[in-house]
């Protein structure tokens, strides 16, 4: 007698839901060692000794000055990227020469260099020592060990985190309605701001998102070029590994929560988008089948 189809098809398909749960469960397990069992053991150590101690610790003078500097460096960071963003990405997307994927190489070379190779190249190039130290010297400008290097050091590690997200979308779109606007008259500067930004306002929003949260945890080569100066030149990551090694493990909790809190804002910022993005979308979707 032959088996009924529907049960056949049932047998067929548990294994398969049996490995999706499987993949689930894994997946579940290792987020939750891996990301929400640290930030637990922060909070509860930031807030281990009361919520009094933790705004106290976070009110200290060097760590307030390490948190000005991280939102000074993150407002100086974040306007020059976006601008480099949009520029690359209109020059390699809208136009034709030689070289193409060689700029795009070198624009990701930052993904590919580690953050300390970063800070000590731009020692090279702007410290004392440097290519072009003596004439900073001479013209009283100091770079490094000081917020210009700390800026410059951010800028080379966030880079690419903008024009990343604008190039794959601004490709796809091709240049046929900025060909269609120039056409009918329009300004370079007004296809610009009614045709191409409108369309990649998104990637453009998720690129700043994306870009802000590696700015305010940038580590590696803002240490180098900072100088670790206590209370001056310390970004609050700089902060939060001195107080640490201070065994003041209680205030480097505190300052760690804060900067995860920076970070959940930029998380948060991201799904609202993700999720206006896709109702967006899902509306475009549905007005197109029914036209």
């Amino acid at each position: 007698m032959a088996a009924h189809p529907r049960s056949h098809s049932q047998s067929l398909a548990s294994p398969s839901d049996w490995r999706r749960r499987l993949l689930i469960t894994l997946a579940l397990l290792l987020a939750l060692l891996l990301l929400v069992a640290p930030m637990a053991a922060i909070f509860a150590g930031a807030f281990a000794k009361g919520l009094g101690h933790w705004a106290s610790s976070l009110a200290q003078p060097d760590t307030l000055k390490a948190i000005g500097l991280s939102l000074l460096t993150l407002a100086a960071v974040l306007p020059l990227n976006v601008v480099y963003g949009l520029v690359a990405g209109w020059a390699l997307t809208k136009f034709r020469f030689r070289g193409k994927k060689w700029l795009i190489a070198l624009i990701e070379t930052p993904f590919s260099v580690s953050p300390i190779v970063a800070g000590v190249a731009l020692l090279l190039v702007y410290g004392n020592s440097g290519l072009l130290g003596p004439w900073l010297d001479d013209h009283d400008i100091k770079v490094m060990f000081a917020l210009p290097g700390i800026i410059l050091a951010t800028l080379f590690i966030t880079s690419p985190y903008v024009i990343r997200e604008l190039l794959p979308l601004m490709q796809t779109q091709g240049i046929e309605d900025e060909e269609a606007a120039r056409i009918l008259g329009a300004s370079g500067w007004h296809t610009f701001l009614h045709i191409t930004l409108p369309n990649i306002r998104w990637a453009l929003f998720y690129g700043i998102v994306l870009c802000a949260a590696r700015a305010l945890g940038e580590f590696g080569a803002v240490s180098v070029v900072s100088g670790q100066i206590r209370g001056e030149t310390n970004t609050l990551p700089l902060q939060i590994d001195l107080l640490y090694h201070d065994y003041d493990s209680s205030a480097a909790f505190a300052a760690a929560s804060a900067l995860m809190l920076m970070s959940l804002v930029t998380l948060i910022a991201k799904l609202v988008m993700e999720r206006r993005h896709g109702s967006e979308l899902g509306r475009g979707i549905k007005e197109n089948a029914e036209d």
